[in-house]
């Protein structure tokens, strides 16, 4: 991550210069040292905690639901292992917007007049959106790392005694999700971008408070390069988050 932050401080010093300089750029809207600009800087930062609240939320439950979905990948049963195809297919097949349209719109209509009768605010739609559209996903990446692991394993298991479900929980999962963490992280920072998406039903995100910035202030340029730049923060973030976690598995395992 240091390698990368090294340069914000430069871009920072270019789009400040421009905002001095150019007539025709607008960056004095989010110039810090300006009334004006201090007040939309601080309108555009507070989308962080929508943002990273919506993302962390979904991204909890479609791990939890991922694996779920891939477990019965590895059944003996075809009709079972049938769960898991037809789930991931469909699913995934689905683009994000649609089903979040389908999720705000659509699905308050469908519980009406039901024992769960409750509207469907922003926030969870797009949770309940972006984890159902990752969950398929995520089910893929758990089906793949529990296959990674040698069949030895589970045979060296089932001799000591342990039934399915305890060779999965202490032998098979610990190693697989040390393989799997990766491709994990990239369907956080996934779910982390996708979560624009909400901006569209109203959920006062990163996005749409850029959006509504852009529209009274008549700099789209300016305002979703400031935008650009809080995703490209945030994804530092956690991209260095998760080599610090790697480096202390792997420390773990030795």
């Amino acid at each position: 991550m240091n390698s990368y932050m090294k340069y914000l401080p430069l871009l920072a010093v270019f789009a400040l210069t421009g905002c001095a300089s150019s007539t025709s750029w607008g960056w004095y809207v989010i110039d810090p040292t300006k009334d004006l600009g201090w007040i939309n800087v601080k309108f555009l930062l507070l989308g962080y905690p929508s943002t990273i609240a919506v993302s962390v939320t979904a991204a909890a439950i479609s791990i939890a639901l991922g694996l779920l979905i891939a477990l019965p990948a590895f059944s003996s049963n075809r009709w079972v292992r049938a769960i898991n195809r037809v789930y991931v297919e469909f699913i995934r097949s689905i683009p994000l917007l649609p089903m979040l349209f389908w999720v705000y719109f659509g699905l308050p209509l469908m519980i009406k007049g039901t024992w769960v009768d409750f509207p469907v605010d922003p926030f969870w739609a797009g949770v309940f959106a972006l984890a159902l559209s990752d969950s398929a996903f995520t089910a893929e990446i758990y089906r793949a790392g529990i296959q990674s692991v040698a069949r030895g394993q589970s045979e060296a298991a089932q001799t000591v005694g342990l039934n399915y479900w305890q060779t999965m929980r202490y032998v098979i999962l610990p190693q697989a999700i040390r393989r799997i963490l990766p491709p994990l992280a990239n369907q956080f920072i996934y779910i982390v971008k996708m979560s624009a998406f909400v901006s569209v039903i109203g959920l006062q995100e990163l996005t749409r408070r850029a959006g509504e910035l852009a529209t009274s202030e008549y700099r789209p340029l300016e305002l979703y390069t400031f935008l650009i730049f809080e995703y490209l923060v945030l994804v530092l973030i956690i991209s260095a988050a998760v080599r610090w976690l790697e480096r202390r598995m792997k420390t773990d395992e030795r």
